[in-house]
Order: C-alpha cells, then sequence, then structure tokens
C-alpha cells in the first residue's frame, strides 16, 4: 500500500497544555525541531490563549522567535478567538487552527462563548482575512476544529445531527479543512464512521482531520477507523501526552511513534522516522518528569 497519511503532531500545544511541569519557550521551540527533525511537516507548535488560564502555553511569541525558517514545514498556531488570531498573525504562523466546539457546555467553558457566538467570531475572522490591508504580510492558511463531537464532558452525548449541522455550517463559512476530536475520548471506531460519513455529506469539498484522544484505550482503533473510511489527516502527540485542561477527566492524545508503528506496518506512508520519534518521546517524558503513556516509548519498534 502506498496511501499517504498526513500526521500533524500536536505534542508542542495539546500535549503541553495540560501537564504539570510548565517548559519553558526556549525547551518548546526544542521540541519542535526534534519533531520536525523525526519527520514532522505540519505541527501545532503554540497556542495563542491567555497565560493565566493556560499557563503552559505562555510565551508564544517567544516560542515562534525561537524557530528558525524551514521551508517545507508548517507551524501552526491554536486560538480561541479574535484576539488570539491577531497575536497569531504578529508571529510568522503558517496556518492559524480555530478551535470551536459542537455543544454550547464546552464552547462556554473553554473560550466563553456558546455555539452560535463560536460561529459569528469565525465568520468575522474569515471576514478580515478576505479584507487584508494591502500590505503585502501572507495571510496564514486557516482551518477550523470542533471539539467535543462524540462527547461533552457538559452536555452529554453528541448527535450525529449536531454534528452535520456544525460542519456544514463551517463549510458554508469557507473554510476547507474542519477537525473533528475527541476530546475527551469516548468515541468508538463505529461512531467514527458514522460521523465521518455524516461530515462529508455535510462538506464534501473539505478535508477532514481528526483527532483521538486516548483516555479509555480506543485512540489507535479510532484512528484505524478513519483511515478505513478514507481521513488521511490525523493528529498525534509524540509520548501520547496531552489533555485539555478544561475538560474534567481529558487525558492523553494517540501517540505520535504507536500511530505511525501501526501505519508503516500495514504499508502507508507516514514521512516520520519511528526511532527519532521514540527517541524524541523518551526526551519529552524526562523533560515533564513522568512516564511517557505510549507503548512504542517503552517496547520500541519492532523489527528492533
Amino acid at each position: 500500500m502506498s496511501r499517504p497519511i498526513q500526521i500533524v503532531e500536536v505534542g508542542p500545544r495539546d500535549g503541553l497544555q495540560n501537564e504539570k511541569i510548565i517548559l519553558d519557550p526556549a525547551a518548546r521551540a526544542e521540541m519542535v525541531l526534534r519533531l520536525e527533525a523525526a519527520g514532522a511537516r505540519r505541527i501545532e507548535a503554540v497556542s495563542f490563549v491567555h497565560p493565566r488560564l493556560v499557563p503552559q502555553m505562555a510565551g508564544a511569541e517567544e516560542v515562534m522567535t525561537a524557530l528558525p525558517s524551514a521551508p517545507g514545514r508548517s507551524r501552526i498556531g491554536l486560538v480561541l478567538n479574535g484576539k488570539g488570531y491577531d497575536r497569531a498573525l504578529g508571529t510568522g504562523v503558517d496556518e492559524v487552527n480555530v478551535s470551536l466546539s459542537v455543544t454550547d457546555g464546552f464552547g462556554l467553558k473553554n473560550q466563553g462563548l456558546a455555539v452560535a457566538d463560536q460561529t459569528a467570531m469565525l465568520a468575522d475572522i474569515l471576514a478580515r482575512r478576505h479584507n487584508s490591508d494591502g500590505t503585502g504580510t501572507p495571510v496564514p492558511a486557516l482551518s477550523a476544529t470542533l471539539s467535543c463531537v462524540w462527547g461533552c464532558p457538559f452536555d452529554g452525548e453528541v448527535s450525529v445531527d449536531q454534528v452535520s449541522e456544525r460542519v456544514a455550517a463551517l463549510a458554508g463559512l469557507g473554510v476547507t479543512e474542519i477537525g473533528l476530536a475527541d476530546t475527551i475520548g469516548v468515541a468508538d471506531p463505529w461512531a467514527v464512521t458514522r460521523k465521518v460519513e455524516a461530515a462529508r455529506a455535510a462538506a464534501p469539498d473539505a478535508t477532514l482531520r481528526l483527532h483521538f484522544h486516548d483516555t479509555r484505550n480506543t485512540g489507535v482503533a479510532n484512528a484505524y477507523a478513519a483511515v478505513q473510511a478514507g481521513v488521511d489527516v490525523l493528529d498525534a502527540s509524540v509520548g501520547g501526552i496531552g489533555g485539555c485542561p478544561f475538560a474534567p477527566g481529558a487525558t492523553g492524545n494517540v501517540a505520535t511513534e504507536d500511530l505511525v508503528y501501526m501505519l508503516e506496518r500495514a504499508g502507508f506512508s507516514t514521512g516520520y522516522d519511528l526511532d527519532a520519534l521514540i527517541e524524541t518521546a523518551r526526551w519529552i517524558g524526562a523533560k515533564i518528569g513522568r512516564p511517557k503513556p505510549s507503548a512504542l516509548s517503552r517496547a520500541g519498534g519492532w523489527p528492533a
């Protein structure tokens, strides 16, 4: 099989944002560079959120300043609102990923906005992108990720219709890459298939990017289901670290090295160096002072 699967590395953002030990901007920039050396082509490098709310993400500007230009690489900045977007524009990020929610409950907790207000906020950002000031400054690419697609810690179960409506709304605004995130790790492979099919029907021209947490040990199985359903872009976090500080019990992302191992063994192409990923997973584990959740960082690849 030669089908390529793009893995977007989210460790420097989603991986670190829920850790007790806070890394300084220099260490976070080093993490980005190590991951790029291991094969990451797209990487969520920073998050433009208020440092009082997520102190682990403070100093996003310093992280970006410390990163040398890297042709062929794309550094992504996550934003929650227009203020975050304005900060991102001043840093030279290659992409902006706007975080939204399928539910009012999580939207209000995560960014203080109900679903309708999130849509209006995104529409304003998109309008400003299309009406740039003519200075010639490149406008970063833009994607949007929907949180809590398979379940919300505050509103409970999320229906297929809710997902379809939100995806259709984003596509109607002109968003060309739409992320579907299992923020609290409650999905199962069959539910993944159903919601991928619904999202594709609601936005047939958009690229779907899926983001799984391994909270309940279903992350790799869900990634498998996504690939089988035709998804070619998946998020993962080196070492399996991560979680959401605004979603109770939301732990660990799918580990990049575990996902790469599964896909490469099956014959898919990811462009990653598995040994370098494992080494980076062990390095970040030492930095945050705890064992890594990923299986590959403990067992290593095979054949050895």
